[in-house]
């Protein structure tokens, strides 16, 4: 499968610090999307199928103005946490861009499960550092949702009778006490142990094993 490009949401009210962070991003090759407020930003996820459930699906940072009118960035920021895109190890993290004065409420968001905050005015190589971090924490936690996505597909696809011997093989017991225990044949159960390595897609117990502990 192959994974789609990066993008950079950058939520702030004013235009001269979108584009010069658009600016900034394409010199080093990254997309990025702009947002004037906090509510454009939730209406696209609105717009999107079940409220974003499952987005993003590409490689995703959220630079995000803590004061804005309207709705606040750290707002915006809970209503995101309420959503399931943020906190630790989420597919979407949030660098708070801060005044001085907002440096406490930003260190608190980051407490909340933030990815970090950058002082105006920033490096611009730090910043880009951060969200390269930010982008590829967002890739292995989009990496591990599918495979928990594929893990749950195989598992809804076993039998009721293979989920009975499949949760004997992982405790190692051979093939004789399995048939035992669940009163069928041992051919039976091989036949089942063979359909139930098939459909996990593994080649041995200890692979089963492994394969269920990780999930």
């Amino acid at each position: 499968m192959s994974r789609k490009l990066p993008m950079v949401y950058l939520v702030d009210d004013e235009d001269v610090v979108r584009d010069a962070l658009g600016w900034l991003l394409r010199s080093r090759r990254l997309l990025s999307e702009g947002f004037a407020s906090a509510e454009a930003f939730e209406a696209m996820l609105d717009a999107r199928p079940e409220g974003g459930k499952d987005w993003p699906n590409a490689p995703s940072c959220l630079l995000l103005d803590v004061r804005m009118p309207g709705m606040s960035g750290l707002a915006l920021f809970e209503r995101l946490i309420e959503r399931g895109l943020c906190g630790d190890q989420a597919a979407l993290p949030v660098i708070f861009l801060t005044g001085h004065g907002d440096v406490p409420t930003a260190v608190a968001a980051v407490k909340r499960g933030a990815f970090d905050f950058v002082e105006k005015p920033f490096s611009d190589n730090t910043l880009v550092d951060r969200i390269e971090q930010a982008l590829a924490i967002s890739e292995r936690a989009i990496t591990e949702r599918e495979q928990q996505r594929q893990m749950s597909k195989r598992l809804a696809e076993l039998t009721e009778r293979e989920r009975e011997v499949m949760t004997l093989v992982v405790q190692a017991l051979p093939n004789k006490l399995i048939a035992d225990q669940l009163n069928i044949s041992v051919r039976t159960v091989e036949v089942h142990r063979a359909r139930v390595f098939e459909k996990m897609n593994v080649k041995s117990a200890v692979e089963l094993s492994n394969l269920l502990r990780e999930d």
